[in-house]
């Protein structure tokens, strides 16, 4: 009786949690799909799906170039973020060397420092080697922060991956190299799913770097080309709305493609130390 009592209100806290959850979700949905606000009278609930709100979006906010910009940005760090992000880490995780734990606690750091407070330094250095207004201003910065992060999650991972395997690759005469790609890494996949998805996430929604470094139009982010499309369009709320999914898209569709590894990664990769 106790346990099926315990089951009930488990399930009902759940159950609010994802009403709470879903509630905004819902209402941005609601509105995408609604008509316009010129046309509407008032709230009102969508009585059709109304597909024109993303395309009249998509059109006048120019979000294909936006898109296009945010996916090589976006691309760019998460790769460099995870290559160098694996090869720092095996260094400190399973290597040893002198100096191996003052190097990794400057990595992090990184952790520590608000962004808030390197913007500006920033922006003056690489306005002095001319790299503002470029992918670079975006790519760099983005790429050093990510990789405090990144190091840290992967060393965990190689830290707590059996000595057994390693100690087997290396009698099998393979090298360091040969043990971290095609051994540790295919193992880690979890690990750096997880890692992926967070980068990604982080490197998609960056609004003050962009802000900071970019100013013409050619190189704008989708958070950007959002805040200015909202500027322009205020007072149409259907439009935000639309113009919110079409950005919020591509976040969801990895985290539904690396649910399950993502997941799995969060309760394997760093849970031990």
């Amino acid at each position: 009786m106790t346990g099926r009592l315990e089951r009930s209100a488990t399930y009902g806290i759940l159950a609010l949690f994802a009403v709470i959850s879903l509630t905004p979700v819902i209402g941005i949905l609601s509105t995408a799909f609604g008509r316009p606000s010129s046309q509407a009278a008032g709230f009102s609930l969508p009585d059709g799906l109304n597909w024109a709100n993303f395309a009249e979006a998509w059109t006048r906010g120019h979000f294909g170039s936006y898109l296009t910009n945010s996916v090589l940005v976006a691309a760019v760090v998460v790769t460099a973020t995870a290559v160098l992000a694996v090869l720092a880490a095996y260094a400190f995780g399973v290597m040893h060397f002198p100096g191996s734990s003052v190097l990794f606690y400057l990595f992090v750091i990184g952790l520590t420092l608000p962004q808030e407070a390197l913007v500006v330094p920033l922006y003056f250095d690489l306005r002095y080697w001319q790299l503002t207004d470029t992918y670079w201003a975006l790519i760099l910065p983005q790429t050093a922060q990510s990789l405090a992060f990144g190091v840290f999650w992967m060393r965990t991972y190689f830290r707590n991956s059996p000595r057994s395997v390693i100690e087997a690759a290396r009698i099998d005469g393979a090298s360091s190299w040969t043990t971290l790609w095609r051994v540790l890494v295919p193992m880690g996949r979890p690990a750096l799913s997880t890692m992926v998805v967070i980068v990604f996430m982080w490197t998609w929604n960056e609004f003050l770097m962009a802000l900071v470094m970019v100013s013409d139009e050619a190189h704008r982010t989708v958070p950007l080309g959002l805040a200015f499309f909202q500027g322009q369009h205020s007072s149409d709320t259907a439009l935000l709305a639309a113009a919110s999914v079409l950005i919020a898209l591509p976040v969801v569709v990895v985290y539904v493609a690396l649910q399950r590894r993502f997941i799995e990664g969060m309760l394997t990769g760093a849970v031990k130390e």
